[in-house]
């Protein structure tokens, strides 16, 4: 599901160059939705099914604006709905991969002729704004960015922005024209929180310990975590008391009026 999407950038890029300046005011569009197979619409009207593709030549759109719509055959997704601009002789691609609860991401990418024919230029915007903009592993800002210094090759670019998920997109920028990449990000359902705590404590999870039948029919509570130091209670089978800390044989417990430790060979954890 994660690579399809990078697979499917790279390759359509390719196609750029096979088509340019081979046909006269038409491009092609590319329809995409993962797993989820959808019902693509143009303007409104049915067109077939994703992986949807108008590529070959005798396919094409004529050039101009197109309102694309794509509904999941499964329930429980949402439909997605953009407008798009095919250029003549490049293509056009539309990716998403629907998700729950605002997980859904995409990313639209399409070349818009330059009058400066000699130049190369990338168009990043993303949904939400101001994400923060990775070329080839290089931040180069926020979106929405316009780049007009990068090189025409195969690039890498990486979006990333607190409280959703990280999207990459593999694109390649063609001399003469301006890549657009509209990026949808998907909330990120892992609280941040998580992934910045430290992992929790076997005493912050297992908090109480229940303390067993013994020979003697109690549990000497020393001062220190060790057979030889001072006994200051003593805690009887059945009991249970809450955990403060704990070493290799030995649980810190809490009592009425203090603390002190007992062996963990006579107590179980709750």
């Amino acid at each position: 599901m994660f690579i399809l999407p990078f697979f499917i950038a790279f390759l359509v890029f390719g196609i750029f160059v096979f088509f340019l300046n081979k046909n006269n005011n038409k491009g092609a569009l590319q329809v995409t939705s993962g797993l989820v197979v959808s019902n693509v619409y143009i303007n409104g009207k049915l067109m077939g099914q994703t992986p949807f593709c108008k590529c070959p030549p005798k396919d094409m759109l004529p050039v101009g604006e197109y309102t694309i719509r794509l509904v999941p055959q499964v329930q429980g997704f949402g439909p997605f709905e953009e407008k798009v601009t095919v250029s003549n002789a490049v293509l056009t691609a539309v990716d998403r991969t629907f998700g729950a609860a605002g997980t859904s991401e995409g990313v639209v990418i399409s070349l818009l002729p330059l009058s400066n024919k000699a130049g190369v230029e990338l168009l990043v915007v993303s949904l939400p704004d101001k994400a923060d903009v990775y070329v080839d592993k290089n931040k180069k800002g926020a979106t929405p960015l316009l780049l007009k210094d990068i090189t025409d090759s195969d690039h890498e670019i990486r979006l990333a922005k607190d409280g959703y998920a990280e999207k990459s997109v593999r694109i390649k920028t063609v001399r003469g024209y301006k890549l657009s990449a509209t990026v949808y990000l998907g909330v990120n359902m892992i609280p941040t929180s998580s992934l910045s705590a430290p992992p929790a404590s076997p005493s912050a999870i297992l908090t109480k310990v229940t303390i067993l039948t013994t020979p003697t029919g109690f549990l000497r509570v020393r001062k220190e975590p060790s057979a030889d130091a001072t006994q200051i209670a003593q805690v009887k089978p059945g009991e249970e008391y809450e955990i403060l800390e704990e070493k290799e044989g030995w649980y810190l417990i809490k009592l009425t009026d203090g603390s002190g430790w007992i062996s963990s060979e006579y107590a179980t954890k709750k």
